[in-house]
């Protein structure tokens, strides 16, 4: 029987190419022809208008994969990836890549696809975010991390810095704030600081449409 090749190996059959900032690795609804392995440098990942973009949704920083999900389920790019830094990357076309996970226990397939079935809703439920309005989107996420704290009551508490909930949200901490502010006015949340108490989930599931 043939031995299985690492991922490790994988790699070493790849050469690193260098990539300058401002990059565009791939675009969303692309089909993925390699997958990315990240040597030195960052990239964004989210839905970019030229080179910049309001919407960041996370980042990947070396050394790591940038897009294995889409390989994994053989499906198009779910966000775009721009080089925020230079970057040394090796790319490893999909075909060898697949190869590699074919010769895989069916339980390591299994969980690989499990895991990059769970990365992909996530993407594309901080994509689909992004088509509503920030009203819409803070409700949602307000929902999201909601957790009850007695029998009629649940809380929000703030592990990340607003800096960072907005950057997920794809708008500005000015607006988290001002969008926060409102809400606490029409009576759907109450409190400052790193706790807030969702008074009202009936109407902020209403901002949201659901």
């Amino acid at each position: 029987m043939a031995a299985i090749m690492s991922l490790h190996e994988l790699l070493k059959q790849a050469d690193p190419h260098s990539l300058e900032a401002g990059h565009r690795v791939f675009s969303r609804g692309q089909t993925a022809d390699c997958v990315h392995y990240l040597l030195q440098g960052r990239v964004g990942l989210g839905l970019y208008q030229g080179e910049q973009s309001p919407h960041r949704l996370s980042k990947v920083q070396a050394p790591g994969w940038v897009d294995l999900s889409a390989a994994v389920l053989e499906q198009p790019m779910s966000y775009d990836a721009v080089a925020e830094t230079p970057l040394v990357v090796k790319q490893v076309p999909v075909q060898a890549f697949q190869t590699w996970l074919g010769q895989q226990t069916v339980a390591t397939r299994d969980l690989i696809r499990d895991l990059a079935l769970g990365q992909r809703q996530m993407a594309e439920l901080s994509v689909s975010r992004l088509a509503m309005d920030a009203q819409a989107r803070c409700a949602e996420w307000l929902l999201d991390h909601a957790q009850p704290i007695d029998r009629e009551s649940m809380a929000v508490q703030f592990t990340q810095r607003k800096r960072q909930i907005a950057e997920q949200l794809g708008i500005a901490p000015e607006t988290l704030s001002r969008v926060l502010r409102d809400l606490r006015e029409r009576g759907f949340i109450r409190g400052r600081g790193r706790v807030l108490d969702v008074v009202d989930p009936t109407g902020l599931r209403h901002l949201v449409g659901a």
